[in-house]
Formats: C-alpha cells, sequence, structure tokens
C-alpha cells in the first residue's frame, strides 16, 4: 500500500532496545526516527518501545507488546497463518451455513465495552506503524496483518525521503537503485492469474512474482549502466577541478552544511530545516573569490542506520570527499546527541576511504547555546571552530582559517616577467596569490605566494627567473 506525499496519516513508532543498547539510546533513535516520518509528511501520534534480545523470529514483538501495538491502529493483533489451504465450493458453502446457524442462535456477537469506549474514541489511531530497524519481508507481511495498518521500516523511511528530494539525474539514478533493491525481496504475489503458461510448454511459465523480480532486475541493470554513464561525466569534471584547492562539507543530515555553503560562496542551494534536503552535489567557489581559488563542495547528509545500499549509490557523491584537500567536518553544537552523530559520519568517511583526509571540525549553530556551553565545547574540542551561519564575523573568522590552511605549504617567490613573454601573467593571477607588484623598463616584478611546483612549471614553462623563493 502506497501513499502519496500529501496524504497526512497518522503513525506510530516502534523502537526495540537490543543488549547493547540503553534506554537512551533508544529514545534518541526514536526521537530522530519522528523527525524522518514528519519529513515524510506523517503525524506521530505515540511510541512504543520493548526490549528484545535480537530481531530475528518471525514476530519482531511479544504478543502483549503486539495487542498494545494494535490497539493504536484498529487491528486484531493476531498474525494468522502464513498459508490459508483453498476450499472447495462444498466446503465454502457448509461454512457460510454454519456461520448463519450460528448467528442466529445468538452465540456470536461483537461489542464494545462501556469502560473502554471513552479511551479509544479519544485516540487517535495511526494507519501507518514504523519500526526503528530493519524488517525482513515476512516481519513485514506479520505486521501488516497483526495492525492492519501500512508498516515501513527505518530503511523504507529513508528510502522514500531519498526519493522525494533527489533532483538530479545521477541522485534520482541513485535513489531508485536503492529503491529497487529494497523493494526487490519484499514483492508479494498479487491474487489472480498467479502464472503464465509457456507456449508449447507442457508445465507452468513463470508466477507474477518471478516475473517481477526478473523485471526489477533488468531495470536495476540498466540503471546502473546509465548511472556509470553519468559517473564518468562526474569524472570528468573533476578531472578539470583537480588542479584546484578543494573543500567538502561533510557532516550529518541537517548540520547545516547547505547554509554554510551559501554563506561562504553566495550561491543559491537549497536551504531547509528537514533531513536530507541536499542529495545532489553542488560544487562552487568561494566568495569573494580567493587566489588561487578554493572551491567548496556540499555533500549528502548522513545518518545513523544509513541503509548500505545507499552508501554504495552514493558512492560517487560521497567521491567530493575522497578527493578534497579539505574535510569540512560539521556538526550541530545545539543537538544533544551530536557526539553520536559525529562518531556516525566518522564510521561513514572510514567506509568510503575518506578518513585519512585533513579535516576541520566545525561545531556549527553555537548562537542557540548559552556561554557557560560554548566554553565547555572549546575545552573539549580546542581544535573545532564553534560558528554560526548566521554570524559574519564567525564566516569571516572561517574563511581566514581556509586560506591559512592552503597557505601553510605555500612559499613565497620574487619573479621578474619580460614584457616579451606572453600569457604567464593570467596564470599567475589564477593560481598565485600576487602580494605586490611593480614594474621597470624591462618587466614586471611581481611578490607571489604559491606551491613550490607552481613556481617550477612557469619556471619551465616559460623560461622566468625567480629571483628567490623562501618558505
Amino acid at each position: 500500500m502506497e501513499t502519496t506525499e500529501k496524504e497526512l496519516l497518522n503513525a506510530i513508532l516502534v523502537g526495540i532496545q537490543l543488549p547493547e543498547l540503553s534506554e537512551e539510546d533508544v529514545k534518541s533513535s526514536l526521537a530522530e526516527l519522528e523527525r524522518l516520518v514528519t519529513t515524510l509528511g506523517h503525524k506521530v501520534v505515540g511510541k512504543l518501545s520493548q526490549r528484545r534480545p535480537n530481531t530475528r523470529g518471525t514476530n519482531i514483538l511479544g504478543d502483549g507488546k503486539l495487542q498494545e501495538l494494535a490497539s493504536f491502529t484498529g487491528g486484531s493483533g493476531k498474525v494468522g497463518p502464513l498459508f490459508v489451504r483453498k476450499k472447495s465450493k462444498a466446503a465454502l458453502k457448509f461454512a457460510v451455513d454454519d456461520a448463519a446457524d450460528t448467528n442466529d442462535t445468538g452465540t456470536y456477537t461483537h461489542t464494545d465495552t462501556d469502560s473502554d469506549s471513552d479511551s479509544e474514541a479519544a485516540k487517535e489511531l495511526a494507519q501507518v506503524v514504523v519500526f526503528d530497524c530493519e524488517l525482513t519481508p515476512s516481519q513485514l507481511r506479520n505486521m501488516e496483518k497483526a495492525t492492519g495498518a501500512i508498516v515501513l521500516d527505518r530503511t523504507g523511511v529513508i528510502i522514500e525521503i531519498f526519493s522525494r528530494h533527489a533532483r538530479t539525474k545521477a541522485a534520482r539514478l541513485q535513489v531508485e537503485i536503492a529503491r529497487l533493491t529494497y523493494v526487490a525481496p519484499r514483492l508479494r504475489e498479487s491474487g489472480g492469474g498467479s502464472d503464465r503458461q509457456g507456449a508449447g510448454s507442457k508445465g507452468p511459465g513463470e508466477t507474477t512474482l518471478e516475473l517481477d523480480k526478473r523485471k526489477i532486475r533488468d531495470r536495476i541493470k540498466e540503471l546502473k549502466a546509465e548511472l556509470e554513464s553519468t559517473h564518468q561525466e562526474q569524472l570528468t569534471r573533476r578531472a578539470r577541478r583537480e588542479q584546484e584547492l578543494s573543500v567538502a562539507l561533510v557532516g550529518y543530515t541537517n548540520a547545516g552544511k547547505s547554509s554554510l555553503m551559501r554563506a561562504m560562496t553566495g550561491s543559491e542551494v537549497l536551504v531547509a530545516d528537514k533531513l536530507f534536503a541536499t542529495l545532489d552535489t553542488t560544487v562552487r567557489p568561494l566568495y569573494p573569490e580567493t587566489k588561487p581559488k578554493i572551491l567548496l563542495s556540499d555533500t549528502v547528509g548522513f545518518i545513523n542506520k544509513l541503509p548500505h545500499d545507499l552508501v554504495a549509490s552514493f558512492r560517487s557523491t560521497l567521491d567530493e570527499a575522497l578527493n578534497a584537500s579539505l574535510i569540512l567536518f560539521l556538526a550541530d553544537a545545539s543537538d544533544p546527541s551530536f557526539r553520536a552523530q559525529m562518531e556516525v559520519t566518522k564510521n561513514v568517511l572510514a567506509e568510503v576511504g575518506a578518513s585519512d583526509t585533513p579535516h576541520l571540525l566545525i561545531l556549527n549553530k553555537c548562537d542557540l547555546l548559552q556561554e557557560s556551553d560554548r566554553d565547555h565545547l572549546r575545552s573539549e574540542f580546542p581544535e573545532a571552530l564553534l560558528i554560526s551561519t548566521r554570524s559574519n564575523d564567525d564566516l569571516e573568522m572561517l574563511r581566514e582559517r581556509l586560506i591559512a590552511f592552503f597557505e601553510s605549504d605555500m612559499v613565497d617567490g620574487i619573479l621578474f616577467i619580460p614584457y616579451t613573454v606572453k600569457g604567464v601573467i593570467g596564470e599567475i593571477r589564477l593560481r598565485m596569490r600576487v602580494l605586490e607588484e611593480t614594474c621597470d623598463e624591462e618587466g614586471l616584478v611581481m611578490h607571489a605566494r604559491a606551491y613550490a611546483e607552481d613556481f617550477t612549471r612557469l619556471k619551465d614553462k616559460f623560461g622566468i627567473k625567480i629571483k628567490k623563493v623562501r618558505s
């Protein structure tokens, strides 16, 4: 059963407390799940949690908790048999007659108890049940039978949000691959016409379920081929930028990466107070422009229990972090759980092989904290920058920090450029920071700051003299 973005459905959240998790871990995870479900467009009307030794088994909840959950949805609270044997027409007729006789004798009645009627009327029934873990196909089917509601797991919610927020071609392809990979094992046989007779064959042909799964496999193959061609285009664009200084913004979803991107580059990137508002990589130069140019790239946000299929699909997006000269590691300091969020981000970066890239920790949204809290963060994270994207002073401080990072490995040089040499001035201004320049009768003298290899390349390419180079 599918929902549209315009539907506002009531949802109840279910958390599973495993032995290695504390109650605080479960509460924090459910609070994050609530934000995900709200981003999806549903209204959370209740939360449940239960301690379980693991998430295996056909029923992920105990019988008592399942009955409690069903009271929120109006379901039976019973899973029922997985397979129902088809009855003959005669057996069905006897069953109907028997049911009619039972009703006539008055032995079967269905009434609501007076004691529960008021509480049930006051309770908002939920049409959606969301589990804060990944469900197997059989668990998903059993929970739908017991609750009579739409049942989603955390992975399904995240994939649905991704599918709604994807805008570029590459992001849409990546999300569809992840969605089909998630849907394929959860397909169920539709009623009627379960097999297709093969032409000239005595045996049954493909069942509808098998046919649907084959279509999904073929579609995933097509999408991966299309994504590969898109990935090659991205590699070509990235190769053109490989000589540029690059900074990647990474962090938990809704940490403020897009707000910082807009503030530092002046670009009109999407900024929204919702999870996964950004799924597409945006690359813009720092503004006002620096010499040499520094590029900033905004990347997809991370989240706890991010589905592996999505990590794999968005690997090309995360490659921006892998190929960056510097990673700006953003964290929402106003979120009480930001330390755990930082661990999630570190784990994902390690998974894509970007953990060794130099990084600078940025504690964002510090304007929402008390001064005592900011002092505590400064002592706990002495190397971090505490900023607010609403403060021009903080943004200027970050800008100077970025420039200082790249200039730390640069050297100063005094270059003499004769007037007869053509094309060298433009390249110097593009790749070097000119500190001072003078001219005389023979040519131009420039005091510039750049990497040593840039000076060497200019000398070899144009034959210009470097009078002095110092560290």
